[in-house]
């Protein structure tokens, strides 16, 4: 633990404890909590899915007894002060008779923001807070968004070269990056309740679109495919995502264009079809996201073609980005390039990256960060100058 900030290690080990959740919580959050007697940890807890105990619930019950008079539980989420469907945490911290509280994340929901530090600070429990709270609130990215946006994180993962590019001329792809890239994209997989991919993708390479965990195991979440004229039906080589054992796990996002002859097609083989009203034979990304929140879908993770995230990038609905890059150079005008269709004179124009974290995969980089569009770096500019 560091002498200046001598919390954090326990935090970090709630941390570690909370991702022992991964991909299993959706909707809610990821939370890991320790409990702290005497500079060592005497009982921890997790969020493990969604309906089950809270965090703080879980190690005040795996205790086994009172906590010590000066114990400190550590918790990577201010407990939730609202009953829910297994109570407030905030009442069983209060019950167990904890004297203080260390708190990584507020809660990012507006209308609960503090309420539960305020509710244990008015009956005398000192609460800390603060501490790893960049780690702890990145966790949860997809949950916060949720919360906040009362709609689901869209994603892209791209896979480039140094200079942008996601195959050769020829169409040559695979493999730009590495295998450890390749693992973390499953790792990402499996938190996103959603992966998506265009018509093109599902075409060209016939993906399976299931994550293999680190334990070896193969789990399939939602599964998209964006095809408004569904063209992947009309393919003699059925695709996997139609046809494997998950099928059932598959959605087609198409529009009215598609056709109800293989929409009824689809329906027969047990894939789901949701076909949203559209001037023309593209999906409008603003009814796909409503369908999601119908869905209680929380987080989608897009991953290509080219195309799709261009014109999600261009129609504003793309939140979020994961950019690997591979220290591979093309330098050819002619290959194809990872970002399309923008035109963009200035540099004020450009599409940033806020909240961003980097992470190596061997001689592989990863950037990952909320896009920010040009209209909003201007606002947050503004703002910024007033002040």
């Amino acid at each position: 633990m560091s002498e200046i900030d001598p919390h954090s290690g326990f935090m970090l080990h709630a941390l570690e404890l909370a991702k022992r959740g991964w991909g299993k919580t959706a909707p809610n959050p990821m939370v890991g909590a320790v409990i702290v007697e005497r500079g060592k940890i005497v009982a921890e807890g997790w969020h493990a899915q969604d309906g089950g105990p809270h965090a703080e619930r879980e190690a005040l019950s795996n205790l086994g007894r009172k906590p010590g008079a000066k114990a400190t539980l550590y918790v990577s989420l201010e407990p939730c002060s609202t009953p829910g469907r297994t109570g407030a945490c905030c009442d069983a911290i209060i019950g167990s008779g904890l004297k203080r509280v260390v708190i990584g994340a507020m809660d990012p929901n507006p209308a609960h923001a503090g309420a539960g530090i305020n509710v244990l600070a008015a009956v005398g429990i000192e609460v800390i807070t603060g501490i790893e709270a960049k780690r702890c609130s990145d966790l949860n990215l997809i949950f916060n968004h949720w919360i906040t946006a009362k709609s689901p994180l869209i994603a892209a993962k791209t896979a480039v070269t140094i200079d942008g590019k996601i195959a050769t001329r020829s169409g040559d792809s695979q493999w730009i990056t590495n295998a450890e890239s390749r693992a973390d994209v499953h790792r990402w997989r499996r938190l996103f309740p959603g992966i998506a991919v265009g018509a093109m993708t599902v075409l060209g390479d016939n993906p399976s679109l299931t994550a293999r965990t680190e334990e070896g195991e193969e789990w399939c979440p939602k599964r998209f495919v964006f095809d408004g004229l569904l063209r992947t039906v009309v393919d003699r080589n059925r695709p996997k995502v139609y046809s494997d054992q998950y099928r059932e796990q598959t959605i087609v996002v198409t529009t009215q264009h598609g056709g109800l002859g293989y929409v009824r097609k689809l329906r027969e083989e047990g894939v789901t079809v949701w076909v949203l009203p559209s001037q023309d034979q593209r999906v409008d990304f603003a009814d796909f996201r409503i369908k999601c929140v119908e869905e209680n879908i929380s987080g989608v993770y897009v991953e290509g073609g080219a195309h799709l995230i261009s014109e999600m990038l261009r129609n504003r609905h793309l939140d979020y980005l994961f950019n690997y890059r591979a220290p591979v150079l093309f330098a050819d005008d002619k290959a194809r390039n990872g970002f399309v269709g923008l035109r963009t004179e200035k540099l004020s124009e450009g599409i940033r990256l806020a909240d961003v974290d980097h992470a190596t995969f061997g001689d592989d980089q990863l950037m990952r960060g909320r896009v920010v569009y040009p209209d909003r770096i201007q606002a947050d500019e503004n703002v910024f100058m007033r002040k």
